[in-house]
């Protein structure tokens, strides 16, 4: 499945996308943020997520952004199963952030979320350290649920993590559903 939007296309990543990725992801200003990400990330590592097969309920796309008549791979977003509930989580690349990427792309996902996986809630969370991914989740319609402690998989440290979930049930949380594609 591919989702569209007007400056972003959502698709699953591809074997040939290993490099793109590794040049994307491998920052420390985006591995510091998120919890799963290892440090340093490799060409290897993008390889082997890449050929990953996804579990049940769960869906992970890479973001390319359409810019000035070009198309480049700027982040990755995703829906994984997470005990009793989904959890959607998303990175850009630094040069792509203060964009509205990552509201576009978060969008899409929450349509996906809701039209094709059938969801009634989703849950997020962001490193405290991290609130500008805060504030995409507020714009989404996410609301805070507490805080927690953490892995950070690339610090090796547990870090303060607000918690958050968003009710799909409620109207005008996710963009129109007729841009999604099979």
């Amino acid at each position: 499945m591919f989702a569209r939007t007007p400056r972003l296309t959502l698709r699953p990543g591809w074997p040939e996308d290993a490099p793109a990725l590794t040049s994307a992801i491998a920052h420390e200003a985006v591995a510091f943020k998120l919890a799963r990400l290892p440090w340093p990330y490799t060409v290897d590592h993008a390889a082997d997520w890449l050929s990953q097969t996804s579990r049940p309920g769960e869906v992970s796309r890479v973001i390319l952004a359409h810019e000035g008549g070009h198309v480049r791979l700027v982040g990755g977003i995703g829906i994984h199963p997470d005990g009793d509930a989904h959890e959607i989580g998303y990175w850009l690349t630094p040069d792509a952030w203060g964009r509205g990427y990552a509201t576009e792309a978060g969008h899409a996902m929450l349509g996906i979320a809701r039209y094709a996986m059938g969801l009634k809630r989703l849950t997020s969370g962001h490193f405290m350290d991290n609130p500008a991914s805060g504030r995409v989740l507020a714009k989404l319609g996410f609301r805070t649920t507490g805080v927690e402690m953490r892995h950070c998989l690339a610090l090796g440290i547990d870090k303060p993590c607000a918690t958050l979930e968003l009710d799909l049930s409620e109207q005008g949380s996710c963009e129109d559903p007729e841009r999604m594609a099979a």
